[in-house]
């Protein structure tokens, strides 16, 4: 709160933190549809190869590929 009252400019919101979750809001109901316990844990498996990447600085097609 410290550097919005400091800053007149800047505004009281959390968009960047919302943006940040919708990715996890929309997997959760995706997560459902899996298929079976092994479609869960492959997904799974892409899911972390994908953030990992991204938290990198990498492309994740690449690292896909």
């Amino acid at each position: 709160m410290r550097p919005f009252l400091d800053h007149g400019i800047l505004e009281p919101d959390n968009d960047s933190a919302e943006r940040a979750m919708k990715p996890i809001a929309i997997g959760r109901k995706n997560y459902l549809f899996a298929g079976s316990e092994c479609g869960g844990k492959a997904a799974a498996i892409a899911y972390s190869v994908i953030e990992t990447a991204k938290m990198n600085g990498g492309d994740p097609q690449v690292w896909l590929a």
